[in-house]
């Protein structure tokens, strides 16, 4: 694209004052206006001729692979003409994950370069898509201007900071030392020792054989199997997507899934995110180790917001088919009636005769808060009796999926990590898993 600078218009405006008042004076020689307007012409021709250099134009961006939510970064553009020297200008298109600190654009410095801060306001794979480069030409009159499709992305992950720090807290109260196994005589089904037996410990830990070998009583001790396999499906979908305390419901579902997943990956156990709304999206593949935590972060991020309703159907049959063995299903979600669920609850009938299926939920803040308000206008009480109900509908949900053999999980949206932690380390104690 090629349009006239400042300079020209300026040029233009002198040029044509003059003209007309020669013209106004001197009719007979109106043709110098003309003539100025050619010359004007002529050296736009000739600046934008000479100001071209496309086929020799170099432009990259860099940024960092990943940042957290609400962290700062640079993005580094860098651009040249070849051998010609051109003072550039550049501009950058990003999406709405990503607030620009003090613009998107500027003059390139001498060396070429720009360096353009933006915050990290929202999860997700942020990504700049094109690239604006405009220069002039010799003598100032156009600018030549091109637009460059990019492809940088930048995965905003969530911010674990403060759930790494309350995870090793919880390690530590459960005496899970150095994020290993719990080894405690007479729980768990996995074998770890033999020692001698003592009053006070169960028949059924004796080990008849070794005690005959070995002329005493010798007791079995068993440890908390490790290996077991987690599944965190995070529902991505309309109502999930809906804001509690300033934060969507399935940003505060993936912070919890990260905190339970660092949990696990320390215990020993294979870990896996899968996430869904109208579809499957989502899949991880189970990993093990402390070291694989990084990856979950990653994959966290492209778990995008959605305006599409959940098909439960669809995706917990999915998850199902993808399991070769038996699980402990984290399902992150939300719902409204016992009719929007009726889909869920019958899948999950299905889910839980193979599997162990939990449900994580968070309390409706502003529901409670209408049904407990006290009424000051007869529409206040419509309000509160219509939460009300509301809130038992939910009640007979959760109550619908204890019968089918579902744990289920009601918490703060501020408590949901621990408290799913909590469980998950009781399940693994009655050896549930």
């Amino acid at each position: 694209m090629i349009y006239p600078s400042g300079r020209a218009v300026w040029a233009a405006a002198a040029g044509a004052i003059p003209a007309f008042l020669i013209a106004l004076a001197l009719p007979h020689v109106w043709y110098l206006g003309l003539l100025w307007i050619c010359v004007l012409l002529a050296f736009l021709a000739v600046d934008a001729a000479a100001g071209r250099g496309r086929a020799s134009l170099s432009a990259t961006l860099s940024a960092p692979p990943q940042v957290g939510v609400g962290g700062r970064f640079t993005l580094h553009v860098a651009a040249s003409l070849g051998a010609r020297p051109r003072r550039l200008q550049a501009r950058v298109g990003h999406d709405q994950r990503l607030a620009p600190v003090n613009g998107t654009g500027g003059a390139l410095g001498g060396n070429g370069t720009l360096d353009l801060e933006f915050d990290a306001i929202r999860r997700g794979i942020a990504g700049f898509d094109r690239l604006w480069l405009r220069w002039q030409g010799p003598f100032g009159l156009v600018w030549n201007q091109v637009v460059l499709p990019m492809d940088r992305k930048v995965a905003v992950l969530p911010d674990v900071s403060s759930a790494r720090d309350e995870a090793i807290t919880l390690l530590q109260r459960s005496a899970l030392a150095d994020g290993h196994a719990q080894r405690r005589a007479g729980q768990g089904r996995e074998f770890e020792a033999l020692k001698d037996y003592q009053p006070g410990m169960g028949r059924r830990m004796i080990d008849w054989k070794r005690s005959a070998r070995h002329g005493k009583l010798l007791a079995r001790e068993f440890r908390i199997e490790e290996n077991n396999n987690i599944v965190l499906a995070i529902d991505s979908g309309r109502l999930m997507c809906e804001p509690v305390d300033g934060v969507p419901k399935v940003d505060r579902a993936v912070t919890a899934a990260l905190l339970s997943a660092f949990i696990a990956l320390k215990g020993g156990d294979l870990v896996s995110l899968f996430s869904f709304d109208a579809r499957p999206r989502v899949s991880s593949g189970a990993v093990r180790g402390s070291p694989s935590f990084t990856m979950l972060q990653k994959r966290a991020a492209e778990i995008d917001y959605s305006t599409e309703e959940t098909n439960f159907t669809l995706a917990l049959t999915t998850l199902a088919a993808r399991l070769d063995r038996r699980s402990l299903v984290i399902v992150f979600t939300d719902f409204v009636d016992p009719i929007s669920a009726e889909l869920m609850l019958r899948t999950v009938g299905r889910l839980t005769e193979r599997h162990l299926v939990l449900f994580m939920l968070m309390k409706d803040v502003e529901l409670e808060t209408l049904a407990d308000m006290a009424p000051a206008a007869p529409e206040d009480v419509a309000r509160s009796v219509t939460a009300g109900d509301l809130l038992r509908q939910r009640q007979v949900v959760i109550g619908r999926l204890r019968l089918l053999g579902a744990h289920v999980i009601e918490a703060d949206h501020q408590r949901l990590g621990p408290a799913l932690v909590e469980r998950y380390i009781q399940l693994k104690e009655e050896n549930l898993l």
